[in-house]
């Protein structure tokens, strides 16, 4: 047979192909049969006739829409396949057994604009229509559709990381990733997705108006799109003559685009298109194409002339010209330079006309001026080495004497030049010096120069694309990828975290809120197969190719455990739900089972041969039911699949799987399982005949079968938690199934990579699913909110139903009376609107006026429970009571007018009593990051410690240095009496702002969240995170003038949002975080409960009505709520009314919110929108583009700050008089006047009544003096964000220095403990640190050596404030780190256990000891000793420690070279009966008073210090200790030691009274302690926080110390 298809068209376009599988055609015949008017098709052109009856499809077409549709007349544009896909709706029979026959959904062929606009659109007008007659089941559909919505990618490049663009207003960037092109906003960080290629994007080009964006495909034939930038729309779509396309370039107007590629003989050929009227319905135009003998590495054409163009490559610089319908080119004289390879070019202005720079993979830099076509100057950029060493400062990814330049961007003042040596560099037209250099992971690929010319793209070829800002100096990452196919992927749900393994030999861990990289983990000898999260703790799992299983501590960063139970690579990893149990498999067959309740988790039971042998690794191979008590796994064989009891790995059933379909001709085997969530427990399994049947675990019977699903078998599925969707991966699509529809279940069907998908799952809080393949796609559910899994009690009719649907915004937008015209428009435009009016409920009940309301009482009518009457539901979401006790607030309830009421309570609770409360279930976090966020933290605080405030004791707390970044509202300031007070870990530091003084309250046994300050500024409220899940948080009431703590209040579960008092300080609120929700009002008489309520939603901000102490409101999810306080005696009820938000505004959720002038309410958007409220009528009028985050306003003056790192100023003066109706005011009078740029996202702000001058915290760890007179921020209080790694002291003591994970050293000032000089290494953890000591050769050049966890070792100078030398003596990350005595020697040991000997001078290491190879090196020390001291030469003794609970004591002549062993101690680990997060560390110190001790820890077998003499060879004193010590320090003066502890606790021991002092003030682990020369200080590090304790005189703290504690 002959079907003719038109020239360039595809078969697909015109015919359809039925054909009937063999073991179903006698009965597909006899249907065909039965049919009155048997159909009839002429496929030469004719309609074919309409089916009047059903055809049984079985296995049709894969993944193809059937439809049969006319041939076109006329020649059109080669058809595309849509993101989205049709789903099927074809009617179908039941086949034999009761099987759903079912056809394949696939997609569907659209036109060019609906690709574009990456909407879900239908396929083209059919002719042929199925029909369903009675009793023949349909698919229902799967609504919305589409159900899914792409939301962002994670991921760069693919084909080529070369192209990386900016817009026309430099406010984004363009970039390909793999077949996607992503347009990324740098100040909102929120993606927009161009789809519609079917392979990876190989070029992109946008024109200088920022209207048309062009795109190229890699595989042949090429493919070319052009887009409407704006919308998405796709304008024209055409095949390229060329077959492979790698180059684009428009001209300036976007008439004209050229294109460089190859052709089908492999001749490289340069194209150009009209494009003037691609947009006005017309299409682009070939205008010329000319074949060129010569290489072409970059192509542009000119911006001052659309007709001339330019091209550089191997030898050769070539000036193009466009005319008379033809291309032509003239070569340029390089003279000399015609041997070099060429590999970019840009254009530029010069003073005497235009200037084309090209640059070179040796490093010249050419200038030739196209007019005359000539080199006029040539450069060659050498890289730079250190003024006083022969080292090369920067090391070099590619050999060869001159940077390796890849490419260049030239703006009017400077030139940005990317390497291969990982440097991205600027430097002025003349090339005289560098301006600013940025150092990247590897080569630099890309580079592009903004618009305004403030900032620089680069991208690399490891796939990282990130800009460096000009004014500020500093660096931004944008997108971190993979560099190969992604293989599997684990979300943990607590902190919104997705964790993914790739072929690239990388582990790496990313925040599903903002797609950023937060961990990256790899692994160069063996690769990573498959990942999976602790369900609580914060611990990744990973197995990898060799069999290994690794335990990794996201906290730590570090290896936790390692188990070796499989002899092959690991097939997969699951978890129990409750985190108790980790199964493992490998491809040998065995399977292990671990015991994870307590870290590091350890190997219960291994059984081998259970699993099938020679497996692939895939994301389903193990599968752990919902309830933890079943396991399933494919094994012995691929045809059985077993399931097993998780607990004993009891075998209870074995299914065989070629056996669950006799009728097919082959064996089937199984590919991937998974658990419903469901209680029925059934087990969902695709197998190698391309369909997922659904098994029951107890029988083991066939429950339903998905048939003919895919084209290939699905190697990854998954169900959502509520059992409504089925996801399947299919080859490079994704298919969603209605799961709950069980006689015919429709599925839509998605595409947008470009390589198959290997992993499909939801996101912990099932409003996204996640596909990974060539990259990580997130997408949007746009379904109704998750509901319980079918036959669940959730999902039963008698049930109590848990939330009502609101109105849809259709139905809002008719219930709000003039909502419409409301502005969003960029300041300075905001224009007034109609009035809102305040009722917003419809369909009331009955007595309630059209209003909600909120109760206390007891019982609840029946005619609430009623889910007839919650049909009825207003736009408030509902929440029916369970169990009401006295204070639960349900939201719901009948009550007053105003819409939500808050009663009573019954009674009040003393504050030492804790409330009982109904329990809710947990929130997912908000998109909003005004939220606290504790930082996670093991040990608990001991209670035998004790803070030092009656100045006896030996240690006093002085200063604390840091700020927390991680609270909300934590800085308070009254100018007025000038109390200044803000919170570092769990103290409040109040600080005397003009002598530095501090005064510490310590009330809180965890992080400190928000502070408060009474309006009188007599009471400070302070509240605090909980210490677990059966605690609650802590609030304390301050006394300011005494600084004694009078009240502690606990209400709050999780943690406390915001606190606020009344403008009377008579009342106070606090304000539950999103997992706790509730409300509390607070008598600050006898700080007793007066009333509570549970709220629906989280809620992100309070405040009282500052005119109105009776009234405060509340901003949340798309509302704000006012409450109005009523008085009946003695008690006080809440009655509030809920405004939605305007749907015009588009705001989202409101964050936060202050009052201006009566009675004007400004409230922030996580949208980056202010909002502008009438109180008194309820009403929002008002709307510009701004900030989302903290806002405070003072009479015309309005400060907004957000996580962008921007401080603004706002003029609104003229706001009050907008509101009014026939206002002659305009919108312009509402303006930014100042802006500032600060470190980090604003979390705290407090400003003075005139708002010139107020203070702003930051996520930094950063207090900011901010004077907008001045336009000028100052740095209060400086901190680290981070861990604390290392703290060391300068030799005259007047400095010290910190180094930590984010890769900064910093240098303090001793005296007034200021921050003096940071030194900054992207990408990288500084681990360790030593200053060096007095006998340095240049005694007035004070350096600080740094390790970081690379393996390279930086010193810095102190007194140039520059690096000096940078060298790798090692392959693993620095540990440890010591100079030696004449400060000419650096010994370096890394987590291998190598100690690398290496001489700063020269750059070169002499000598390496492996002694203590296989441990992580914890301490290296030197001191000096005496000649001849232990029987050995040479000046230097010095130690080495490490994990194994191994020392080596060293004696070392460095000059003559010689290093001899004087002693070896070493310990078995300890055995704990309770084992720790982290084993104990092995410290050891040279004593300070006794050079012949050390003082050691961790190295017996029970908490103690031990006193070894190094002459005596022997123990010599024993000190006990609570705990095991992770850090230690000895005091240079006095016999003091000042030992660490994981349980928060800091003791000091006097060795000679044996006298001891506990010591609290810490939140964390305290990981350093640290004595300085002086021995007057003593510095601790708890995380990021550093306190630092006077030591007071010896005799008195004696005294106070052999006292023991003071009485209570």
């Amino acid at each position: 047979m002959a079907f003719p298809v038109p020239k360039g068209e595809s078969w697909y376009d015109h015919y359809v192909h039925i054909r009937f599988p063999r073991d179903s055609f006698s009965a597909s015949s006899k249907l065909v049969q039965k049919s009155s008017s048997p159909p009839e098709a002429d496929f030469l052109g004719r309609a074919p006739k309409v089916l009047s009856h059903p055809v049984a499809f079985s296995n049709p077409l894969q993944d193809r829409v059937l439809s049969v549709v006319q041939a076109p007349s006329e020649p059109r544009p080669l058809p595309e396949v849509s993101v989205f896909c049709e789903r099927s709706e074809l009617p179908s029979v039941n086949g034999p057994n009761d099987r759903i026959q079912e056809p394949s959904a696939g997609p569907e062929v659209t036109g060019k604009h609906a690709a574009g606009r990456g909407v879900h659109v239908p396929t083209p007008e059919r002719t042929v229509v199925p029909v369903a007659p009675e009793g023949v089941a349909v698919h229902e559909s799967l609504l919305p559709d589409p159900v899914l919505r792409l939301k962002g990618v994670i991921g760069f490049g693919g084909h080529t990381t070369k192209w990386a663009l900016w817009t026309k207003d430099g406010a984004a960037v363009v970039y390909p990733c793999h077949a996607a092109i992503v347009v990324l906003h740098l100040d909102t960080r929120k993606q927009r997705c161009f789809l519609g290629h079917t392979d990876k994007v190989s070029a992109l080009a946008l024109d200088g108006s920022g209207l048309l964006l062009a795109s190229a495909q890699a595989r042949p034939p090429s493919m070319l799109r052009l887009w409407d930038f704006q919308t998405g729309e796709c304008l024209s779509l055409f095949q390229s003559p060329a077959h492979a396309l790698c180059s684009l370039s428009f001209s300036d107007g976007g008439a004209l685009l050229c294109g460089v590629g190859r052709d089908c003989h492999g001749r490289t050929v340069v194209l150009a298109w009209g494009t003037a009227q691609v947009g006005r319905g017309g299409e682009a135009v070939l205008l010329a194409k000319a074949h060129t003998g010569v290489d072409i590495q970059a192509f542009e054409v000119a911006s001052f002339d659309e007709s001339r163009m330019a091209s550089c490559g191997q030898g050769s610089v070539r000036l193009w010209r466009l005319r008379g319908g033809e291309l032509r080119s003239c070569p340029v004289d390089l003279g000399e330079h015609r041997v070099l390879e060429l590999t970019g070019l840009a254009f530029g202005q010069a003073q005497d006309g235009h200037m084309l720079y090209v640059c070179s993979r040796s490093g010249h830099i050419l200038e030739i001026d196209p007019r005359r076509m000539a080199v006029r100057h040539a450069r060659r950029l050498l890289p730079a080495r250190p003024p006083d060493g022969p080292a090369s400062q920067k090391q070099a990814f590619s050999s060869g004497p001159g940077i390796s330049i890849s490419s260049l961007s030239v703006s009017q003042a400077r030139c940005a030049v990317g390497s291969e040596d990982g440097y991205l560099r600027l430097w002025p037209l003349d090339f005289s010096s560098v301006l600013l250099e940025a150092e990247h992971e590897g080569p630099v690929t890309s580079v592009c120069i903004s618009p305004d010319g403030q900032r620089v793209l680069s991208a690399t070829s490891s796939g990282l694309l990130g800009f460096l800002d000009v004014p500020s100096q500093e660096y931004s990452v944008l997108v971190r990828s993979h560099t190969a196919p992604v293989l599997a992927l684990a979300t943990e749900g607590s902190r919104s975290q997705l964790a993914t393994v790739s072929q690239d030999h990388t582990v790496r861990v990313w925040d599903l809120v903002t797609l950023q990289q937060l961990y990256d983990l790899r692994s160069p000898e063996e690769a990573p197969c498959t990942v999976t999260f602790h369900p609580t703790r914060p611990a990744l799992f990973c197995g990898f190719s060799s069999g290994a299983v690794r335990s990794f501590s996201l906290e730590a960063a570090e290896v936790l455990v390692e188990h070796r139970c499989h002899r092959g690579p690991v097939t997969g990893l699951a978890t129990s739900p409750d985190g108790s149990l980790l199964f493992s498999s490998c491809s040998s067959g065995t399977l292990a089972q671990y015991q994870c309740v307590s870290a590091p988790c350890r190997v219960l039971r291994v059984a081998a041969n259970v699993v099938c042998r020679d497996a692939h690794p895939t994301p389903n191979a193990l599968a752990v039911s919902g309830d933890g008590r079943l396991l399933a796994f494919v094994g012995p064989s691929k045809y059985v699949v077993t399931v097993m009891n998780a607990a004993c790995l009891e075998e209870l059933l074995q299914i065989d799987v070629s056996a669950l379909d006799p009728a097919s001709s082959c064996l089937d085997s199984a590919v991937a399982i998974c658990f419903d969530p469901g209680p029925l427990g059934h087990l969902l399994l695709s197998t190698s005949s391309h369909t997922v049947t659904v098994l029951d675990t107890a029988s083991g019977r066939v429950v339903r079968e998905l048939p003919g699903v895919h084209a290939v078998a699905c190697p990854s599925l998954a169900l959502s938690r509520d059992a409504r969707f089925l996801l399947m991966a299919a080859d490079r699509a994704i298919k969603v199934w209605d799961y709950v529809t069980k006689s015919c279940p429709s599925c839509q069907v998605y595409i947008g990579h470009s390589e198959p998908v290997h992993a499909v799952g939801f996101s912990p809080d099932q409003q996204q699913l996640l596909s990974v393949g060539d990259a990580i796609f997130l997408w949007d559910i746009l379904g109704p909110p998750e509901r319980s899994p079918p036959g669940s009690a959730g999902d039963s009719p008698a049930a109590t139903p848990t939330y009502t649907t609101s109105l849809d915004a259709r139905q809002l937008e008719d219930t709000v009376c003039g909502a419409n015209g409301l502005p969003r428009q960029q300041v300075p435009e905001p224009s007034p609107a109609s009035p809102l009016q305040p009722g917003v409920c419809v369909g009331s009940l009955k007595g309630d006026n059209g209003a909600f309301s909120l109760s206390d009482e007891e019982g609840v009518s029946e005619e609430s429970h009623s889910p007839a009457r919650l049909c009825q539901a207003s736009c408030l979401p509902m929440l029916v009571k369970e169990a009401s006790r006295a204070g639960d607030g349900v939201w719901g309830s009948p009550g007053g007018p105003w819409g939500l009421s808050m009663g009573p309570h019954p009674h009040s609770w003393s504050s030492a009593h804790s409330v009982s409360k109904a329990q809710v279930h947990p929130s997912a976090r908000p998109d909003c990051y005004r939220h606290f966020l504790a930082r996670y933290k093991t040990p608990l605080l001991a209670k035998s410690a004790s803070v030092s405030n009656t100045g006896v004791e030996r240690l006093l707390l002085k200063v604390i240095v840091g700020y927390n970044g991680n609270g909300r509202a934590n800085v308070v300031w009254k100018p007025d009496t000038g109390f200044f007070a803000y919170t570092c870990g769990c103290l409040v530091v109040v600080e005397d702002l003009h002598s530095g003084a501090q005064r510490h309250w310590l009330g809180h046994p965890e992080e400190i969240s928000t502070l408060a300050l009474s309006h009188g500024a007599q009471v400070l409220a302070s509240a605090s995170g909980s210490c677990g899940t059966a605690s609650r948080c802590h609030i304390c009431i301050w006394d300011v003038p005494g600084g004694s703590c009078r009240y502690f209040l606990s209400y709050h579960r999780t943690a406390v949002q915001a606190l606020a008092f009344s403008p009377d300080d008579e009342l106070l609120v606090t304000l539950g975080d999103y997992g706790d929700r509730t409300l509390a009002l607070w008598s600050t008489a006898t700080y007793e409960v007066l009333s509570s309520t549970r709220l629906p939603e989280p809620v992100h901000g309070v405040a009282f009505n500052p005119w109105d102490a009776s009234e405060l409101v509340c901003v949340g999810q798309g509302a704000v709520s006012l409450w109005l306080l009523q008085r009946r005696g003695t008690d006080v009820s809440l009655q509030g009314h809920r405004v939605p938000i305007p749907e015009e505004v588009r705001a989202g959720e409101l964050t936060s919110l202050c009052y201006g002038p009566v009675p004007l309410l400004y409230c922030g958007s996580n949208a980056g929108q202010i909002c502008v409220w009438d109180t008194s009528a309820g009403r929002c009028f008002l709307a510009w583009e701004a900030d989302d985050g903290v806002l405070l306003c003072s009479g015309a003056r309005l400060v907004s700050g957000s996580n962008t790192r921007r401080l603004r100023l706002w003029a609104v003066g003229a706001v009050a008089e907008l509101r009014c109706e026939g206002s002659r005011a305009r919108s312009s009078s509402v303006f930014m006047e100042r802006e500032l740029t600060l470190d980090g996202a604003v979390v705290s702000a407090v400003f003075h009544d005139s708002m010139d001058m107020g203070v702003v915290g930051t996520t930094a760890g950063t207090l900011w003096y901010v004077s907008w007179a001045e336009g000028t921020s100052t740095r209060l209080i400086s901190g680290h964000r981070s861990k604390v790694n290392e703290v060391v002291f300068s030799p005259s003591a007047s400095h010290w220095a910190t180094c930590s994970d984010d890769g900064s050293v910093r240098v303090w000032s001793l005296a007034s403990m200021e921050l003096l000089i940071q030194f900054q290494v992207l990408n990288q953890s500084c681990l360790c640190l030593a200053w060096s000591p007095p006998s340095c050769r240049r005694p007035e050049q004070q350096q600080v050596a740094a390790g970081y966890s690379d393996g390279t070792l930086r010193v810095f100078s102190v007194t140039r404030i520059a690096m000096e030398l940078k060298m790798q003596p090692h392959r693993a990350a620095l540990t440890a780190l010591a100079y030696s005595a004449d400060g000419q020697t650096i010994l370096s040991g890394d987590k291998d256990g190598l100690v690398a000997v290496s001489r700063p001078c020269t750059g070169m290491t002499f000598h390496i000891l492996s002694d203590h190879q296989g441990a992580l090196i914890s301490t290296i020390q030197s001191t000096s000793k005496e000649y001849g001291d232990f029987g050995s030469e040479g000046a230097d003794l010095w130690l080495a420690a490490s994990s194994d609970q191994r020392i080596s004591i060293w004696a070392a002549d460095w000059p003559r070279g010689c290093c001899e062993l004087v002693d070896w101690l070493s310990s078995p680990s300890p055995t704990l009966t309770e084992a720790p997060s982290h084993p104990p560390p092995c410290l050891v110190a040279f004593c300070p008073w006794d050079r012949a001790l050390l003082v050691c820890a961790g190295l017996s077998m029970h908490p103690e210090l031990v006193f070894y003499n190094l002459h005596q060879k022997q123990v010599v004193e024993r000190i006990p200790l609570p705990f095991f010590a992770v850090s230690l320090s000895l005091s240079p003066g006095a016999h003091l030691v000042a030992v660490g502890f994981a349980e928060r606790v800091l003791r000091l021991v006097d060795c000679q009274s044996g006298a001891t002092r506990d010591l609290a003030g810490h939140d964390d682990v305290v990981q350093l302690c640290r004595f300085a020369p002086s021995a007057q200080l003593l510095f601790s590090v708890a995380h990021g926080d550093i306190l630092v304790w006077e030591v007071m005189g010896h005799r008195a703290s004696e005294r106070a110390l052999s006292s023991g504690p003071p009485p209570d």
